[in-house]
């Protein structure tokens, strides 16, 4: 039935479909949204005493899956999803540009360099990501670039939080080898108040793309397991992480929250006397359009004021002073 046309008391035509007004008149009768199909399906009686019962628990169910295809990301199967890279990345996106620095490229991340050498302490740890080439069947994305940063074990960003602003440790650039594999050395990173203990990376195509943030195909977060958390952080320099740690979860963090971090969270094995490693397989598709990286709400390109506060949490101390016109933003 074609839709038809009504008029509100003002004279107003607004286009109707068995008497009911069409959401997204502009759209096609089948594009109106959830839920004006399921009124229809509820309204053809005559269908559903023919089919049975089944046939609406059908309908809805496919109403269902048009929906979150219709909302999805455009991530692929198996691929990492994109996540943003929070108020601190440092790669020129918001304030400070470790990426176009002389010696980012570099394995071991735990000290800083150029006009610094302080070293960061903490629990060891080492991090190994497994980049795949999903739009090449899944092969080693060798020759690819991936930029990591996290916090250290107080939960200070390096060239953001005030006692560590002129530092820049914890951040590194690896370039992935014939096995598409990248390896840092690091610490554990803390729990700051209201995110889920995490680690960040980019992947560019090349090295000669890491100056140029717009450049990467992916950017998205590693989770670390409860467990191996909770035996860190009751160790000495991390006392702050084991609060913020007992009031989250994978479920309720804002960034690990849509599926708990199924297919974030890390494989670790080890222990606090030799350290742990940290691995994680990431998918990277670069059929489709990359959608992490901005910041909620967007970034202005000056340092936030406050730590990662909002909802993506602040640190336990340390926070960097306000910039001329800066926002806070979330999702450290």
């Amino acid at each position: 039935m074609e839709p038809i046309q009504g008029h509100d008391p003002s004279g107003a035509a607004h286009p109707r479909f068995q008497g009911r007004v069409l959401p997204r008149p502009e759209d096609d009768l089948e594009d109106q949204g959830l839920g004006f199909d399921v009124q229809t399906l509820l309204g053809r009686r005559t269908a559903l005493k023919a089919f049975g019962v089944g046939a609406l628990a059908l309908g809805l169910a496919a109403c269902s899956a048009t929906a979150k295809t219709a909302g999805a990301s455009g991530t692929s199967a198996g691929e990492i999803p994109d996540e943003t890279a929070g108020p601190y990345p440092g790669d020129g996106s918001n304030g400070p540009d470790v990426l176009e620095q002389s010696g980012i490229v570099r394995s071991d991340i735990r000290s800083s360099f150029g006009d610094s050498t302080t070293t960061a302490a903490g629990i060891p740890m080492t991090l190994e990501l497994n980049i795949k080439d999903l739009a090449n069947g899944g092969a080693a994305f060798a020759g690819v670039a991936v930029y990591v940063w996290h916090c250290d074990r107080e939960g200070n960003y390096s060239m953001y939080s005030a006692a560590v602003e002129k530092e820049n440790y914890l951040r590194g650039v690896q370039i992935a080898d014939a096995a598409g594999t990248v390896r840092y050395t690091s610490i554990f990173p803390a729990c700051y108040t209201g995110r889920w203990p995490h680690i960040h990376f980019e992947v560019y195509p090349d090295a000669a793309s890491i100056a140029d943030v717009s450049k990467a195909i992916a950017t998205s977060q590693v989770a670390l397991p409860q467990d191996v958390s909770d035996a860190v952080f009751a160790t000495d320099g991390y006392s702050a992480s084991v609060k913020n740690l007992s009031q989250l979860s994978l479920a309720t963090d804002n960034v690990f929250g849509d599926d708990s971090g199924a297919s974030q969270l890390a494989t670790v094995t080890g222990d606090l006397s030799k350290g742990y490693k940290v691995v994680l397989d990431v998918g990277v598709d670069t059929r489709t359009a990359p959608t992490g990286g901005s910041m909620p709400g967007g970034g202005n390109g000056a340092p936030p004021s406050g730590g990662p506060g909002g909802p993506g949490g602040t640190p336990p101390s340390g926070q960097p002073s306000a910039a001329p016109g800066a926002t806070t933003n979330g999702n450290g």
